[in-house]
């Protein structure tokens, strides 16, 4: 997948979808946390990265996340999703399915 371009407090910046691990949703603000950087945070409202990474491997699994498929490690059957990272994220009960669908 090639760049796209987040706008941030000092400008834009070119980002590889390949490299964000996760999204979170913080009120109108969003934080986009990377693989090999500091976690960034964005003017920019969940839907909005939803729609431009749409390519099938970042998947919202709650209202405030979404996550890049290649960091997802597990999710148990408490609803509990578990990143390559040790990060542990909350599934909502609609999304569980699609996840468990994804990993198998």
């Amino acid at each position: 997948m090639t760049h796209f371009i987040i706008p941030t407090n000092k400008g834009h910046k070119a980002v590889l979808p390949e490299n964000i691990i996760r999204i979170e949703a913080c009120s109108n603000y969003c934080k986009v946390y990377f693989a090999n950087e500091y976690p960034l945070t964005v003017a920019k409202v969940l839907h909005w990265f939803e729609q431009k990474l749409s390519c099938g491997n970042f998947y919202r699994i709650h209202r405030g996340h979404i996550v890049n498929r290649k960091f997802i490690s597990t999710i148990s059957c408490n609803k509990t999703l578990t990143l390559c990272n040790g990060e542990r994220l909350q599934v909502s009960k609609r999304k569980r399915y699609m996840i468990q669908q994804i990993l198998d």
